[in-house]
């Protein structure tokens, strides 16, 4: 059985779902929960990248993964994982990646069911004429997390 814990990000509480076979999940609450104070070692990792993303001192990251999900949505994330940070792709852009643009509602199906928000960055996709489209935690987020991205790379420029 998973074990849960929760942090505070600037976007809210996060819930880390795991065990020692990986993250499952990781999602932003809509309810504040205070942050755990016993951290497994198994979420160690977790906590700390995510405390290192928000703070703009990482961009890419390391998780032991182990997300839950059919054989296409998984390969549909690891398209995801090749986002590079501070960039975007549209839907239509990457079922074309995947190899069948006329899978672009299945792409944006198996999108929307990404369990590890942040980690596999599905925030990253936006429609084919630049707007932001849905995500599951709220467009306020997704603009959050791509304001965020943009920044950070802009300033390790210099």
């Amino acid at each position: 059985m998973p074990h849960q814990i929760f942090l505070k990000t600037p976007l809210g509480t996060a819930s880390i779902s795991g065990d020692e076979a990986g993250i499952t999940a990781i999602q932003i609450l809509d309810e504040e929960i205070p942050t755990s104070t016993e951290i497994p070692s198994f979420f160690q990792l977790a906590v700390q990248e995510l405390n290192d993303y928000f703070k703009g001192d990482l961009k890419e990251f390391s998780l032991k993964l182990n997300p839950k999900g059919t054989a296409f949505q998984k390969k549909v994330w690891k398209a995801l994982n090749e986002i590079p940070f501070g960039k975007t792709c549209s839907y239509l852009e990457l079922s074309r990646k995947l190899g069948n643009e006329k899978a672009i509602r299945a792409v944006a199906s198996a999108n929307g069911k990404n369990p590890l928000w942040i980690v596999i960055p599905c925030h990253r996709v936006i429609g084919s004429d630049g707007s932001l489209t849905g995500y599951a935690g709220g467009l306020s987020r997704k603009q959050w997390l791509l304001n965020h991205e943009n920044n950070s790379s802009q300033l390790s420029m210099f």
